[in-house]
């Protein structure tokens, strides 16, 4: 029979092992999510932070602390989070959100009309009909 202290050792050892064993192997998993903002973007949320008064200067182009500091600023004062990456309501609210103007259910786009049906091919429109289950 083992006595209480070497059982106690044995337990902590194994403990000890299995944390060790999951800090590598979470050390070997890959990055993910964005890690730097490109200093193009970086530009265009320091212009829109200049506009909103929440930055002062001249747009550097660098995601560095001061820039930071505006964007979490302006977040909080939205009542959203305030981690160090923007958050895309923030990026919408300051104009640089998706630009939709292209898409096709765009407001005004113009659309095409569809061609006449006769000039689509008889063996098309045959086929059409088939695969609905028209004229059976």
């Amino acid at each position: 029979m083992a006595s209480p202290a070497l059982a106690t050792t044995a337990h902590t050892s194994t403990t000890a092992h299995r944390s060790h064993r999951l800090v590598h192997r979470r050390s070997h998993r890959a990055v993910r999510g964005q890690q730097s903002i490109d200093p193009e973007r970086a530009t265009e949320i320091q212009q829109a932070l200049i506009r909103e008064h929440y930055l002062s200067g001249e747009p550097s182009g660098k995601w560095d602390a001061t820039t930071i500091a505006a964007m979490q600023k302006y977040q909080a004062d939205q009542g959203w989070q305030t981690k160090l990456m923007p958050d895309s309501r923030a990026l919408k609210k300051l104009g640089l959100g998706p630009d939709y103007s292209n898409a096709l259910n765009a407001k005004n786009a113009n659309f095409d009309s569809a061609p006449p049906a006769t000039t689509q091919p008889a063996a098309q429109n045959a086929g059409f009909a088939a695969a609905s289950g028209v004229n059976q």
